[in-house]
């Protein structure tokens, strides 16, 4: 078996989907899904010729070559981990239809038969889509969806926070987290001090959300590493009532060690990790277990493989994977994989609950997808679904290619 294609195609939803194809001389195809970042798909063809050719079935030798044939762009970390991820998920799916398995298998095996999922709830409202340099923008299913379900009054407020709280509840969801970095003083830059007002409008719409959903629903918060150290000691302390599951990326992650400071500053457990990639890149962190939670995106970390491997360092040291997910059903459904099997798996992202075809780019799993917040792992061969090409082709991005 030998690799002739690599293929790309592009979904604009809440971000750009970028989904990668791996073709094989025996006619099979795996599919992998990709971080967004600008020009990813012109990496990916770049990458494409360093295994074609090869084998798919050596997944870590072919993922080796990746690495080194990236080593001129930086390959510690950045943006051609969000290519070589992709490419090496693929690979995965390839090689399990080979088999017959399921990349779970292939991976060590189940440790559970379904994942539980958290709602990412943005902050009062969900609707949203970015490109590959965050730049907001409305492609028309988000503007037939923003006419149907406009917001009404301010987004921001603790109601909008608790009206969609409830909202998820009802969806099944016994997880959820919330932006609360969303005030933003205009002309002023991130990691400013905080006023005490600001703080307490935190405060504000935590609790609101607390009281709206109760004490049995796991509440997270996320930061988007906005403030600066001071500042999320004070918030934390704020939050602390709350019984938070987790304040999620709270200070920039250049210094990982700012996070021993806070987690001896305050009761709230701490999450991060969406920016940093490899095993390598979490070593700090896990070494001065200076976090509670782990929160690796498995579309960029550098592949299921790496992530199994980084799940493993961090069960040496008592720390739980909660890991980042804004992709596609498609990519939702292989990272599922990795959190069966891993022994350390706390709950998984799901970021797609207001676009309206999140799942119907799926194919080979019992829709809905999502049932009481948990999501189960497919059987079949590879990562046991297919991408429906026909609902994606309505969403393709202007420009791109469409695996041609």
């Amino acid at each position: 078996m030998r690799i002739t294609a690599v293929r790309t195609a592009v979904v604009q939803a809440n971000y750009d989907w970028t989904f990668i194809r791996v073709e094989a001389d025996n006619g099979l195809a795996g599919t992998g899904e990709a971080f967004f970042a600008p020009g990813l798909t012109a990496m990916v063809r770049d990458l494409a010729g360093v295994i074609l050719g090869q084998d798919p079935r050596h997944v870590d030798r072919l993922w080796r070559r990746l690495q080194r044939a990236a080593s001129g762009a930086g390959s510690v970390s950045g943006i051609v981990y969000n290519a070589i991820t992709g490419m090496e998920t693929a690979l995965w799916d390839l090689v399990g239809q080979a088999l017959g398995v399921p990349v779970w298998q292939l991976l060590g095996g189940k440790f559970r038969d379904e994942i539980r999922v958290y709602a990412d709830c943005h902050a009062g409202v969900g609707l949203e889509s970015y490109g590959p340099a965050l730049e907001s923008r409305q492609p028309e299913w988000y503007r037939r969806a923003a006419a149907v379900a406009a917001p009404e009054g301010d987004t921001l407020s603790p109601e909008a926070y608790a009206r969609h709280a409830r909202q998820a509840v009802a969806r099944g969801f016994d997880a959820l987290k919330f932006d609360i970095d969303v005030e933003e003083t205009p002309g002023e830059e991130s990691h400013r001090p905080l006023s005490s007002t600001e703080i307490a409008a935190v405060a504000a719409r935590v609790a609101a959300v607390r009281e709206a959903v109760g004490p049995a629903v796991e509440l997270a918060v996320d930061c988007h590493w906005r403030y600066r150290l001071p500042d999320v000691i004070r918030i934390a302390r704020a939050l602390e009532p709350y019984q938070l599951f987790w304040i999620e990326d709270p200070v920039p992650p250049f210094n990982p060690l700012s996070f021993v400071t806070l987690r001896q500053a305050t009761s709230v457990p701490l999450c991060t990790g969406e920016n940093l990639f490899l095993r390598h890149g979490f070593r700090t962190l896990i070494e001065a277990q200076a976090v509670h939670y782990l929160a690796p995106d498995i579309q960029k970390v550098g592949g299921l493989l790496e992530a199994r491997r980084l799940a493993d360092l961090a069960d040496m040291y008592d720390i739980a994977m909660a890991p980042h997910c804004i992709a596609s059903a498609f990519g939702t459904v292989a990272a599922a994989h990795l959190c069966a099997a891993i022994p350390n798996f706390a709950v998984l992202e799901f970021h797609g609950q207001d676009v309206p075809f999140w799942e119907d780019v799926l194919l080979g799993m019992e829709k809905p997808l999502l049932r009481h917040g948990r999501l189960r792992v497919p059987d079949g061969p590879g990562l046991g679904v297919q991408l429906n090409e026909e609902v994606a082709r309505l969403y393709a991005k202007p420009g791109e290619p469409f695996f041609a």
